[in-house]
């Protein structure tokens, strides 16, 4: 019976077992894992705090830019539209989350354009 004890507790023929393979594999996961945080997850967690401060500082009299290409004034604001003026007596409503950029004092209208 002493000699079945040993033989159950010996290592598997082969040489390294199997438990630092198990290890190795959890740790490529976990490698992976981290990858992809740091290199999607994190930066799109910073874009996202970035556009609610936008969608946040927007105020009466802000020149804007909507998703859309649309360029024009803040009119009025509400808890979750915006009125556009973009000409004499023209005025839009819009959805707050249709903000692209706010254009600062100073800043070209065509920033791209040559």
């Amino acid at each position: 019976m002493s000699t079945l004890f040993f033989l159950a507790m010996a290592p598997p023929p082969g040489g390294n077992g199997g438990g630092g393979g198990m290890f190795g594999t959890l740790m490529m996961f976990a490698l992976i894992i981290l990858i992809f945080y740091f290199m999607i997850l994190r930066p799109q967690q910073k874009r996202q705090k970035e556009r609610q401060k936008i969608l946040e500082s927007v105020k009466k009299g802000d020149k804007i830019i909507t998703a859309g290409g649309l360029h024009g004034t803040i009119a009025g604001l509400d808890e979750k539209t915006f009125l556009l003026e973009v000409g004499d007596k023209v005025k839009l409503k819009f959805d707050r989350s249709a903000v692209g950029t706010i254009i600062k004092e100073g800043e070209s209208e065509t920033k791209g354009a040559k």
